[in-house]
């Protein structure tokens, strides 16, 4: 016959092996971010050559062999190195006035990488104020906004940047400015839609019942969690405006000669295609394997901030 002193005991010891159950710590989120990230091998393999073109982009003073335009007048469009004719003094030959094509390549990178990140933030910011006004004001300031982006949309994309380069003249300066605008509808767009399906969240009118203002609505409350689809837009745009630029350089109104600009190389380039063909070879690679590299990120990011691509 048990007594109140053995049951009270029991449960003691019940309550105490309840108590002594293991739990599991959550994950931290930059962890699990890399988790999904990591899944995608050729994510993995798109950050890492991205690392090298920003590491050769920020060490180019020590890697290039020479200046970038240091003029050999003895070695006018020398083949590479391992070609007939070639030298390994220029491992990737010379141009029509003797330049290393390696060392401007290399300092070629700094003018590539800086008009995608610039292009990028100032399309992104901008959008986002222009999205989120949208969004969260509604009625005519929404169809203003809206209606201008649907116009500047209307317009072929390179044309635009063109039109708006030959307004305020060639340079590489004015060819960010016309590339930033021509990406600031998608980036608008974008942030309107995460807005309004944000709104209808009871958070969002939790804030509102706290009293919190449109400012601290849209900025502190609803942008946050609007950021993960902008994040994989901006990292997708980085990579075209990367081509955009180089097309506007290969039409002469985006970086000026001398600058080591791989579309202004390019463009340098058209009359030796036939004769020369290293001279437009390599800066269309390293066009090419630096937006391969980031559109294939872009691919991995997508995977890894989007719920709906998770594993269960």
């Amino acid at each position: 016959m048990s007594t109140p002193l053995d049951t009270r005991a029991g449960d003691t010891a019940i309550d105490t092996g309840a108590a002594l159950e293991p739990t599991v710590p959550a994950a931290h989120p930059l962890r699990e971010f890399w988790s999904y990230f990591a899944e995608n091998r050729g994510a993995v393999v798109g950050l890492v050559i991205l690392l090298l073109v920003c590491l050769m982009a920020l060490l180019a003073n020590v890697l290039a062999p020479y200046g970038a335009d240091d003029q050999f007048r003895d070695a006018l469009l020398q083949p590479p190195g391992w070609a007939e004719g070639g030298s390994w003094a220029f491992p990737l030959g010379t141009d029509a006035v003797g330049r290393d094509i390696l060392s401007r390549i290399i300092y070629g990178s700094r003018y590539s990488l800086s008009v995608g990140l610039i292009v990028v933030m100032l399309s992104l910011s901008c959008g986002i104020l222009c999205g989120l006004i949208a969004g969260y004001a509604g009625g005519l300031i929404e169809s203003l906004i809206m209606r201008l982006m649907d116009i500047m949309m209307a317009v072929p994309s390179l044309l635009l940047a063109i039109v708006v380069v030959a307004i305020l003249g060639p340079s590489l300066t004015n060819a960010m400015i016309a590339i930033a605008i021509v990406y600031l509808p998608q980036f608008t767009r974008l942030a309107r839609a995460a807005a309004i399906s944000e709104m209808r969240r009871d958070y969002v009118t939790a804030s509102r019942v706290a009293g919190a203002g449109p400012m601290r609505v849209m900025f502190n409350t609803i942008l946050p969690n609007c950021m993960p689809p902008l994040i994989v837009q901006a990292t997708l745009s980085f990579s075209s405006a990367i081509l955009d630029a180089a097309a506007l350089g290969f039409l002469g109104l985006g970086a000026q000669p001398p600058t080591p600009e791989w579309g202004t190389m390019l463009a340098d380039a058209r009359e030796f295609v036939l004769s020369a063909w290293w001279v437009v070879t390599f800066p269309g690679l390293a066009i090419l394997i630096t937006v391969l590299a980031v559109n294939i990120m872009g691919d991995g990011l997508r995977d890894a901030l989007d719920p709906k691509m998770k594993r269960s």
